[in-house]
């Protein structure tokens, strides 16, 4: 049986197209609840993401490929949020209505892949980020995620001033911190997977079997 643990009431968000869901999103999830201490991780899919392509795939499937995936797993939860808003969907947007629903006390931690965090002071208000939740940055062990960090001056303060001792520390404060989490290596795209299916390779294994389910009976990315 897992092992019982202290409520923090920390809360995870964990955004991204979903398009699809796989399991390297829901490791990600489950390694960030674990070593942050969180409640619970809330899968945020992107209407119309700022820095990636168009999603390929119609909001109403991703929304629904991501409820599939959570489901079963009682720290995971789907949040369509931003697919309700129109226009481009802004992380800050997000995070700004979460914490007027959460209160002033909560933490809210942002998990963020070494290469999305690398790119944040490309983020609509990337600064203001900071004063509505923490930013959980996840890498594989041994990712050089330092000396990256130090090549780029305005996120090296950031990381400097910002970054806490242990992940752990981040739900003792509603925001404002960093924390670097290693994650294993699961080398799973949904690039990868598009093309997978697009040529009548198996995806099976790769994702959630009611989400393989999903995308066959609805003739998703060419599934054959």
């Amino acid at each position: 049986m897992p092992r019982m643990r202290a409520s923090s009431g920390a809360i995870g968000i964990l955004g991204g197209t979903f398009d699809p869901v796989h399991h390297g999103h829901l490791r990600l999830a489950e390694e960030a609840a674990d070593a942050c201490m969180l409640d619970r991780v809330l899968l945020v899919p992107a209407a119309l993401p700022n820095l990636r392509d168009v999603p390929a795939t119609p909001a109403s499937h991703r929304l629904q490929m991501a409820r599939l995936a959570a489901a079963g797993n009682p720290r995971l939860a789907v949040d369509g949020r931003e697919l309700q808003r129109e226009g481009v969907s802004y992380t800050v947007d997000t995070l700004i209505e979460l914490r007027a629903e959460m209160g002033s006390e909560r933490a809210l931690c942002l998990i963020l892949g070494a290469d999305a965090f690398l790119r944040l002071p490309a983020w609509s208000r990337w600064l203001r980020l900071f004063d509505l939740g923490h930013v959980v940055v996840a890498a594989r062990p041994g990712h050089e995620l330092d000396g990256k960090i130090e090549a780029r001056e305005d996120l090296a303060q950031q990381w400097r001033s910002r970054k806490v001792r242990t992940p752990a520390d981040l739900a003792e404060r509603p925001a404002g911190a960093i924390a670097r989490i290693d994650i294993p290596l699961l080398e799973i795209s949904a690039t990868d997977l598009r093309a997978r299916m697009a040529r009548g390779a198996s995806i099976r294994y790769l994702l959630p079997h009611a989400v393989v389910d999903y995308i066959a009976a609805h003739r998703l990315y060419g599934f054959q």
